[in-house]
């Protein structure tokens, strides 16, 4: 069964940054619970399919050359973890966040996604 630190890397990697929509629906199941809740600066979107959906959307909708890569530390805890991510092309950031996972019963029950503004430097 996953750690938090796994299901960490799981969440970024297997599920956001995964286009392949087979391989992204295997790693759903092996991560989330059934009743899981992801909520983003678009709303709160529930169920594996929903986290499906918005997954595909946001990996669909960006340029081929973008990757979801991780970004700094991560913090973990028993039930709770996050990590810090970056999405653009490979050393030109576009944006930049912070996953916090809720773990219950070795599975994601909640993602909750923060994104950074925009610098104006």
């Amino acid at each position: 069964m996953p750690d938090a630190r796994e299901l960490l890397h799981m969440n970024l990697h297997e599920v956001f940054a995964e286009r392949d929509a087979a391989k992204r629906l295997a790693a759903i199941g092996r991560t989330y619970t059934e009743d899981v809740t992801f909520i983003d600066h678009d709303g709160e979107f529930a169920g594996r399919s929903a986290v499906n959906d918005r997954a595909a959307s946001i990996i669909g909708d960006a340029p081929a050359d973008f990757v979801l890569e991780e970004d700094g530390p991560q913090y973990v805890d028993a039930d709770v973890a996050a990590m810090p991510w970056r999405f653009g092309p490979p050393g030109a950031p576009r944006v930049r966040g912070l996953d916090i996972l809720t773990v219950r019963d070795c599975l994601v029950c909640r993602v909750r996604t923060l994104i950074s503004p925009p610098s104006h430097a």
